[in-house]
């Protein structure tokens, strides 16, 4: 469960982060992820995520929302099954803790910064 959030900064689980992170369905945070086009989300960015076959990946987009899903990302996960939605952080972690409590098998991504 994500605990809070600033700039910056995530806590889950009782641990915070500075960097940002990838959450797999099974809990387990992979902090230090980067994107190989810096606000630009592809699917090549997450492949170990879709990897782990959740049914649902919610993409926190960063405090101001600057990180983006490129275009055909939706796609290439709709053709296995995932969905994804993309929000601020704010509200990419309520949707998040609101899954995963009602039993989504759910992952993250959290740009955590702009």
């Amino acid at each position: 469960m994500i605990e809070s959030t600033a700039f910056g900064v995530m806590t889950i689980d009782g641990r915070t982060y500075s960097s940002d992170l990838i959450i797999f369905p099974d809990g387990r945070v992979q902090d230090g992820w980067w994107r190989k086009r810096g606000h630009v989300l592809s699917a090549d960015d997450i492949l170990a995520l879709v990897d782990a076959a959740p049914k649902l990946i919610v993409a926190g987009t960063g405090t101001s929302s600057r990180m983006r899903p490129e275009s055909g990302l939706m796609d290439f996960l709709k053709e296995r099954d995932i969905l994804m939605i993309a929000e601020p952080n704010p509200r990419a972690i309520e949707m998040y803790n609101r899954k995963i409590a009602s039993g989504v098998e759910t992952g993250a991504c959290f740009h955590l910064t702009c």
